[in-house]
């Protein structure tokens, strides 16, 4: 017999009536649907968490590659020159970094100083994530700073107060000794994820310039066209370009603890749903041994017809192929579908749960918060990710059946006759 008539036979099967068999494979279909729902929802999750991170740490932060001039610490604004009419660059600024004290009406605390140009803070990218809480993110003058909301919090800054800053000078004999600027308050910034500028102080070139320290960090940050699968390729021609002297730096180099860290996390949630899967493809093994003893009639019947034992194992093995496929269509639509809205549905939750806190605490619930997570989750569906977990499912599911259906191919249709 030809192999089409054992899909078809399978497929009949699946869509039969229930005291047919059909309940037990699609019973496993749906096992199959709600293991995955879980798993493609997790994918879309922690993929929009990592990215909508990840996009803010390099757009706002470290941008996407740093250069470091060697040879002339001072100058980081000198490979810009070289570098001008690179394709794929979209913006370089000259940033300095350092630390101080800041003194406000609350208190102090330690920040980081960050010295860049305003055209930083109005590149696309960064208008994207950066959010003005209070006053406005552009700096007027070199007596302006704008800080992250936390830090203001902290210090008792808001928009239009002074701060002092307190930083280190270096005397002409040698001695460190300490350099108190005051400062207004021209903003209060926020990126959107509070670990990233919990300490941000900002202000222009020049005010870096005059109150931190030459031992402080200064670089040339670039914005290029494609930073995911870009900035490695970019690295290496602008190493040929520079020559000798220059130190390069991708935002993956420079994130790489913590980029490492999301992609663990990752990595082992999805592990963890996967032994979810291979539970539910055992679901369609014992399901197939079902199918199999219900349907002992039309084995004899087959094999007295003349299909050999290969046929009649192909039966089911389509059977369970039929079953994981049917499941992952179902789940991983399904899955979708829920992570596509899962915005939608945590504001939802929040409102819900908020109802009810208000007669407990009075405080709204609030489970995405930008001091831990995100305030919003980017969608981003892994193509890739989501038909190989498919095919998985698929292929789990026919080998957890190979062995009930080959047992089933080496059914006597005579012991099978004189039982019924």
């Amino acid at each position: 017999m030809k192999a089409g008539a054992a899909f078809f036979i399978a497929l009949r099967y699946l869509l039969g009536r229930a005291r047919e068999g059909g309940r037990y494979l699609r019973g496993a279909a749906g096992g199959i649907a709600l293991s995955l729902i879980p798993i493609v929802v997790t994918l879309i999750v922690a993929d929009g968490m990592i990215r909508g991170i990840t996009d803010r740490y390099i757009e706002l932060g470290t941008g996407h590659l740093q250069i470091y001039n060697y040879a002339h610490p001072l100058d980081p604004e000198e490979p810009s020159s070289l570098i001008k009419n690179t394709a794929g660059i979209k913006g370089a600024w000259a940033e300095k970094h350092g630390l101080g004290v800041l003194v406000g009406n609350k208190g102090s605390r330690g920040a980081t100083i960050r010295a860049v140009d305003n055209s930083f803070w109005e590149d696309e990218g960064s208008q994207k994530y950066l959010e003005t809480i209070s006053g406005e993110s552009r700096i007027s003058d070199d007596k302006d700073v704008l800080l992250g909301e936390e830090l203001a919090k902290s210090i008792g800054a808001e928009a239009g107060s002074t701060v002092r800053i307190m930083t280190i000078r270096v005397t002409a004999d040698g001695r460190n000794m300490p350099r108190v600027t005051v400062f207004t308050v021209r903003g209060i910034i926020s990126s959107g994820y509070r670990d990233l500028d919990s300490l941000w102080c900002v202000m222009n070139t020049e005010a870096g310039q005059r109150i931190l320290p030459d031992t402080s960090a200064s670089y040339l940050m670039l914005k290029i066209d494609d930073p995911y699968n870009g900035a490695d390729s970019m690295a290496a021609l602008l190493s040929r370009t520079l020559g000798s002297g220059y130190g390069i730096y991708t935002w993956k180099q420079l994130q790489r603890s913590q980029y490492s860290s999301y992609e663990s996390t990752r990595q082992l949630l999805l592990f963890i749903m996967a032994l979810i899967v291979m539970v539910a493809a055992v679901n369609v093994s014992s399901a197939t041994s079902m199918l199999a003893i219900e349907r002992q009639r039309d084995i004899a019947v087959l094999k007295a017809s003349g299909a050999n034992p290969g046929f009649t194992s192909g039966i089911f093995l389509w059977g369970a192929f039929l079953t994981g496929l049917a499941g992952s269509v179902i789940g991983i639509a399904a899955g979708l579908l829920i992570g596509a809205s899962v915005n939608e549905l945590v504001r939802g939750l929040e409102s819900f749960l908020s109802f009810f806190s208000r007669f407990i605490n009075g405080e709204p619930v609030k489970i995405l918060d930008s001091g831990y997570y995100l305030e919003k989750i980017p969608i981003i569906i892994d193509r890739a990710s989501v038909f190989l977990i498919g095919l998985f499912t698929v292929l789990s599911s026919v080998l957890a059946s190979w062995i009930p259906a080959r047992r089933a191919g080496k059914l006597k249709p005579i012991e099978i006759m004189r039982k019924y």
